[in-house]
């Protein structure tokens, strides 16, 4: 879709010390303002006419009462002061009752959606789809040879590849380093277009800016991976048929003919212990054992045969908020030393976004996340961004913003990363 895509990455890293990372993104693409709803939002909400899920509102008076919903099938997404709001499967919306729910208000996913899509993935032509996000990985390793490579760390369940930009002008592909190394991912969520804009800019503004001392001091010290898109099969589901589908798991086929698996309830972390759920139907399902799936088997791998990886930033979206260990633990990290880390990391990082930092239980307990299981087997200081925005579908004009503020917020986790127990001291 993106004829003009080498050219404009040739005019951005000729012209980075003009333009920052977002403006960079921009050329050869036009970012429009968010439209309003308009006869798309009514197509796009026909075409989910069959689809059973509601979003229903329903009171949970603590992280308790959340997380008992999460594991009754509840894709909780938005949190207020007693109540969550979220998706939910029509069986699964029956069954609340019996376990004490009630809910307050209810709405099909067809309703829902002609409320709240924003926007169109005609309209949205800057987010970049699984071609364009390899095209644009593969122009930034051919323009930068000295200082990247770019490889797969595996399959997905369609056979995709999961791509990883390697920024490390010492040692390439997948030859082991010592540097201390710093792992960012993308859209584990497939309905979270926006995260992989988030990483795919990181990638740009270090490219284009690898003359400038702050930027060298760190492609010359340390080892950075960028893979951008985690889940690319539950991406292009989203939005294969040019509407999108509120889609958030991978696509494997269940038993039970549902689509999907929640990769981010699939790690070996107190796997589908609490707050997710066994139900193949459900948004939050953990699968039939942990590490079911491929993709979350080839991040296993990735990181077990990479023990120089200090700290890990999974971006998702939205609800603007910096989250570290434990998500399946409603105790805080018990090295106090490893907790003041984090704590410092994660207020250094805000200061950048302006999100809110806390212990993920905080919101409520969620087993087999990728932050808990990167932290209690390795060691590795693991954070989840959940990014700005009121919707999945926020438009292409919160892009730039971002963008901007969450690059300012990695450069800071890059300045920590060679030795982040000095932050302890």
């Amino acid at each position: 879709m993106k004829n003009a895509l080498h050219a404009f990455l040739i005019l951005s890293l000729c012209s980075a010390a003009a333009a920052g990372p977002l403006e960079q993104l921009r050329r050869g693409r036009e970012l429009p303002s968010a439209p309003a709803p308009g006869p798309a939002a009514e197509e796009a909400a026909a075409y989910l006419q069959d689809d059973s899920r509601y979003w229903i509102t329903t009171p949970a008076e603590d992280k308790y009462d959340r997380t008992a919903l999460l594991e009754a099938g509840l894709d909780i997404v938005e949190i207020g002061k007693k109540t969550v709001s979220g998706f939910i499967s029509k069986d699964e919306m029956d069954r609340l009752a019996g376990k004490g729910f009630i809910i307050r208000s209810r709405q099909t996913i067809k309703e829902y959606a002609k409320k709240h899509l924003k926007d169109f993935p005609a309209s949205d032509a800057a987010y970049h789809n699984y071609a364009e996000t390899a095209e644009l990985l593969q122009t930034l390793a051919a323009d930068n040879p000295e200082e990247t490579s770019l490889f797969s760390i595996g399959k997905t369940v369609e056979g995709r590849d999961i791509w990883c930009l390697r920024i490390n002008p010492s040692e390439k592909g997948e030859t082991p380093s010592a540097r201390p190394s710093a792992f960012f991912m993308g859209n584990h969520h497939a309905r979270e277009h926006l995260t992989n804009e988030v990483a795919l800019g990181l990638a740009v503004h270090l490219l284009s800016r690898k003359n400038e001392p702050e930027i060298r001091g760190y492609l010359d010290t340390l080892d950075i991976f960028i893979a951008p898109m985690t889940n690319p099969d539950g991406a292009e589901y989203d939005v294969r048929t040019g509407k999108y589908r509120w889609h958030r798991k991978n696509t494997r086929i269940n038993p039970d003919k549902t689509v999907g698996v929640d990769l981010n309830r699939n790690y070996d972390s107190l796997w589908c212990k609490a707050g997710a759920s066994h139900y193949p139907n459900s948004d939050t399902y953990c699968g039939p054992y942990a590490f079911s799936e491929p993709e979350t088997q080839a991040i296993k791998k990735f990181v077990e045969t990479r023990p120089n990886i200090k700290t890990l930033m999974s971006y998702h979206s939205y609800s603007s908020l910096l989250l570290y260990p434990w998500a399946g633990k409603d105790t805080p990290v018990e090295n106090m030393r490893d907790r003041k880390v984090f704590e410092t990391m994660a207020k250094g990082m805000t200061a950048f976004t302006g999100y809110r930092p806390q212990q993920s239980s905080d919101l409520y307990v969620a087993t087999g996340d990728t932050t808990d299981w990167a932290y209690a087997n390795h060691k590795i200081f693991s954070f989840t961004t959940e990014l700005e925005g009121t919707t999945f579908y926020p438009g292409a004009a919160i892009i730039s913003k971002a963008v901007s503020k969450n690059v300012k917020a990695a450069l800071y986790l890059l300045s920590v990363t060679a030795e982040p127990y000095k932050l302890a001291e």
